[in-house]
């Protein structure tokens, strides 16, 4: 198995690391000086002081939100989920978006994401003139029931 390798691009930028040993994800800090408020309904990017370097094109890294951080104070990804791609050599900076009406503080080294590697397929893409039937068509949003 080859290494994630990572990279400090800001001095006080924490390595990330699993919290048990059964932890999927990486704990991704908050590589900031001071605490940061991110009032009800607001947004902020927050970096994380580090860069990463994938093994090769067949994995990406995923940033998630940590349920913690989103049950209890309505902090999530602003944008879902994000993508690294296996070519990225920036510094990984996390969309935040405070989904409460209550104002939330960000501190310093604060865990603030979570990073997943997760293998991807490169599939050929293939223009076609038709798709292969199925018995669910194309029924979406909730048409297989509640």
């Amino acid at each position: 198995m080859e290494n994630l390798k990572v990279m400090k691009v800001r001095k006080d930028a924490q390595i990330p690391v699993r919290a048990t040993s059964g932890s999927a994800g990486l704990d991704l800090c908050a590589c900031i000086e001071c605490p940061l408020t991110v009032g009800g309904g607001g947004h902020a990017l927050i970096p994380t002081g580090i860069a990463i370097e994938l093994p090769d094109s067949g994995c990406a890294a995923f940033l998630f939100a940590r349920s913690g951080l989103a049950i209890k104070h309505g902090i999530g990804l602003l944008n879902g989920v994000g993508v690294i791609d296996s070519d990225y050599r920036g510094e990984i900076c996390v969309g935040i978006v405070n989904q409460f009406d209550e104002s939330y503080t960000i501190s310093p080294g604060e865990r603030v994401a979570q990073l997943v590697v997760m293998p991807v397929s490169l599939l050929p893409i293939a223009e076609v003139g038709g798709l292969d039937e199925t018995d669910r068509g194309e029924g979406g949003f909730g048409s297989t029931g509640r």
